[in-house]
C-alpha cells in the first residue's frame, strides 16, 4: 500500500513545542512526507473525544494515510505502543482504545506491538513522550517503506482495547443515548444515530427540558435550544448562535433521551 501522508491528532495543544519537535522527527527520517494537523486541541486526556474526531475524519483522506493519534494517559505504563493495518491505511498510537472507532467501521488487518527500537528514535524512550520517541519515528519509518511487521511482534487484532461507550437503547417511543464528544462550539453530540430520526417527529430530553427535533440552525430564534442531525449523521443538541454545553450543562457520558 502506498503511503500518501501522516495525520496527526494529539492532545497536546499548540502553546508548547511538543507538535512541532514530532514533526522534526519525522523531518529528520523523511523529509518529503506531507503532514497534515488533525487537531491537537483534543481535551487532555480525553480518549473519548480522541476516538470521536479520529473516527469521522478518516473517510475524507486516501487510502495510504499514515494516522499518528497521540492521547496518551497511560505513557510509561504497560499499556502497548502499536501500528495498524487496516483497509484505508495504518493507525499508529496507544493502546488505549481511541483507535477502537475506526476499526469498529473498518475491521483491523493485522497489527503489531511497536517493540523493535531499531525503529524509535532513541533505544531507551522517555516515559512520558512516546510521541517523540516511539509514535512519531515509527510513522515516518512506515512512510519509508517499512514493512509493518519490521516494527516488533505481531499482535492478535481481537486483543486491541476497545474503548466502551453505553450502546444506544432502543424501543418503540424512545432511543436512551449519552452524549460522545462536545465541540468547540459547546454542540452535544450523542451516541444516537439520525436513522432512529428519520422521517419521525421528535425530541430529545435532556436535563429535564424538551427540546424540538429540526433540521437547520435557523428553525429556532437565536438563543434556543435545538436538536438535529449532525454532519457526522448523529443527533446533537445544539443553541442557534449559542452554546449548549453551557446552558445545559452536560458533559460526555451524560444521558440523553429522544422521544418519537
Amino acid at each position: 500500500m502506498c503511503k500518501t501522508q501522516i495525520v496527526m491528532l494529539t492532545d497536546f495543544g499548540l502553546s508548547d513545542v511538543y507538535v512541532g519537535v514530532m514533526k522534526g522527527v519525522i523531518a529528520q527520517i523523511h523529509r518529503q512526507i506531507n503532514i497534515i494537523d488533525l487537531t491537537h486541541q483534543i481535551p487532555p486526556q480525553n480518549l473519548a473525544a480522541a476516538r470521536f474526531c479520529l473516527m469521522n475524519a478518516y473517510p475524507y483522506f486516501p487510502d495510504g494515510t499514515i494516522y499518528l493519534t497521540v492521547v496518551d494517559p497511560g505513557v510509561g505504563s504497560t499499556r502497548r505502543a502499536i501500528a495498524v493495518e487496516f483497509a484505508s491505511g495504518f493507525l499508529v498510537g496507544p493502546d488505549n482504545g481511541i483507535l477502537s472507532g475506526v476499526l469498529s467501521q473498518t475491521p483491523a488487518i493485522s497489527a503489531v506491538e511497536l517493540t523493535n527500537s531499531c525503529y524509535w528514535r532513541v533505544e531507551q524512550s522517555s516515559a512520558t513522550f512516546h510521541g517523540r520517541d516511539i509514535f512519531a519515528p515509527v510513522a515516518a519509518h512506515l512512510a519509508n517503506g517499512v514493512s509493518l511487521y519490521d516494527l516488533g511482534n505481531e499482535i492478535d487484532v481481537a486483543s486491541l482495547v476497545e474503548l466502551n461507550l453505553p450502546n444506544p437503547i432502543l424501543t418503540d417511543t424512545s432511543v436512551q443515548g449519552c452524549i460522545q464528544y462536545i465541540d468547540g462550539f459547546g454542540n452535544l453530540v450523542t451516541n444516537i444515530s439520525g436513522d432512529y430520526v428519520s422521517g419521525k417527529r421528535w425530541v430529545v430530553v435532556a436535563q429535564g427540558r424538551e427540546i424540538p427535533g429540526c433540521e437547520t440552525y435557523s428553525d429556532q430564534p437565536i438563543g434556543n435550544l435545538i436538536a438535529l442531525v449532525g454532519s457526522h449523521g448523529c443527533v446533537e443538541i445544539v443553541v442557534n448562535c449559542g452554546n449548549a454545553r453551557s446552558q445545559l450543562q452536560l458533559d460526555y457520558l451524560d444521558p440523553v433521551q429522544v422521544l418519537f
